[in-house]
C-alpha cells in the first residue's frame, strides 16, 4: 500500500482493548470513562481476519497495543492465532509491564518477538503518582522476566515531562545502558489527558533539550537502528551495552517517512495518530465482506495526511489508550 505522499505503508498498530489497569497523567483521566461493551470490541477471529487481509495488502509488521493489551483475556491465544494465520515478519507488543512477569514466557512461546515497556520513573512513589497506582517493582520484575524469556530487543519508553520526571534522565539512561536495554525518551504530545488536564504544553521538553542534558553526562555516539526502530534516533555509550533513543514528534517530525496505520479495539482504522476519527471495519468484518474490508484499508491509507498538524495548533482529544499508542 502506497499513500498519496508516496510512503509505503507496511506497519499496523493493533489495539486489542481500550481497558487499562493504570491511568497515567498524560494518557487517561483519573475518572475513567466507561469501557466499551464487549459487543463493540473486535473478537479474536475478527482481528485475525482483519490482519490477514492487511498482510495481503502489504502489512508485514504488527504491534499489539491497548489500552493495556495484557488485560485482554486470552491475549497469548490471539498472538498464537496471528502467527498461525498471518504473514507477519515482526510481531511485537507495547505494555505498561504490570502483568508482564506472569505472561512473558507464554507470550514468547506463542510467537511474540519483542516488547516495549513504559517506564516513566525509577522512584516508586513518583511512579505511583504518574501512573496513578502503578507498582514499580512489578514492572521491573516484568522487564527481567521478558529478558529471561528471550523477548528481544526490549525497549523502554519514557515520556519526558518537565517538572515531573526530567530530573531522572541520567538515572533512567543508566538503567538501560547497564542492562543492555534500549530506552527511548519521547516528547510529550498534545493528545487526550495531556491537553484536558493542562499538562500540555507546560510540561513539554524537546528531544533536543533532553539529548543536551544527557550529552553533558555521557559521550553519545551515533548507533545503528535496532529491529523495529521506527522514528527514533539512537546513540550508544562506549563500554555500556544498552542504547539511548530520542523520539521527537513535535520538534523534529518524522511524518515524511511514516509507514503505519492504526486499528482500534472497536475496529476503526485511523490513518494518523493525530486523527480523532477513522473508518470502521467492524460491520464489514462481521458480514464477511472481505472486499469491503480491503477497500476500507486502501481508503484509510489514501487519507493519510502529509503530517500530524500539531505544529499548526491541532490537538487530538482521543486518549492514547483509545488510539493504540
Amino acid at each position: 500500500m502506497i499513500d498519496a505522499q508516496g510512503r509505503p505503508i507496511h506497519y499496523l498498530r493493533l489495539s486489542v482493548t481500550d481497558r487499562c489497569n493504570l491511568s497515567c497523567l498524560y494518557c487517561r483521566a483519573e475518572a475513567r470513562v466507561e469501557p466499551l461493551p464487549r459487543e463493540k470490541l473486535l473478537s479474536f477471529e475478527e482481528i485475525v481476519r482483519a490482519v490477514k487481509i492487511a498482510c495481503e495488502l502489504g502489512i508485514d509488521r504488527v504491534r499489539i497495543t491497548g489500552g493495556e493489551p495484557l488485560v485482554r483475556q486470552g491475549i497469548c491465544g490471539l498472538i498464537r492465532m496471528l502467527r498461525e494465520n498471518c504473514r507477519i515478519s515482526d510481531l511485537s507488543l507495547s505494555t505498561n509491564g504490570l502483568l508482564l512477569a506472569d505472561l512473558a514466557g507464554e507470550l514468547r512461546r506463542a510467537g511474540l518477538n519483542r516488547v516495549n515497556v513504559s517506564l516513566d520513573s525509577l522512584k516508586p512513589d513518583r511512579f505511583r503518582t504518574i501512573t496513578r497506582g502503578g507498582d514499580l517493582a512489578r514492572v521491573l520484575a516484568g522487564i527481567e522476566r521478558a529478558r529471561e524469556a528471550g523477548l528481544a530487543p526490549i525497549k523502554l519508553n519514557t515520556v519526558v515531562m518537565k517538572g515531573v520526571n526530567d530530573d531522572e534522565l541520567v538515572d533512567l539512561a543508566l538503567f538501560a545502558l547497564e542492562r543492555g536495554l534500549t530506552i527511548r525518551f519521547i516528547e510529550l504530545m498534545p493528545i487526550g489527558e495531556a491537553i484536558t488536564s493542562g499538562l500540555w504544553p507546560t510540561a513539554h521538553l524537546s528531544a533536543t533539550q533532553v539529548q543536551q542534558r544527557l550529552a553533558a553526562e555521557f559521550h553519545l555516539l551515533p548507533a545503528e537502528a535496532t529491529p523495529g526502530s521506527g522514528p527514533a534516533r539512537y546513540f550508544r555509550v562506549e563500554g555500556l551495552p544498552g542504547r539511548i533513543g530520542f523520539i521527537a514528534p513535535l520538534s523534529a517530525p518524522f511524518c515524511s517517512h511514516c509507514n503505519r496505520i492504526r486499528l482500534t479495539a472497536s475496529g476503526e482504522l485511523r490513518p494518523c495518530l493525530a486523527h480523532d476519527h477513522g473508518l470502521s471495519l467492524r460491520e464489514s468484518l462481521r458480514k464477511g465482506d472481505e472486499d469491503r474490508v480491503k477497500a476500507l484499508f486502501l481508503q484509510a491509507v489514501g487519507a493519510k495526511p502529509p503530517g500530524h498538524g500539531w505544529g499548526e495548533d491541532q490537538e487530538t482529544l482521543t486518549t492514547m489508550a483509545d488510539l493504540g499508542g
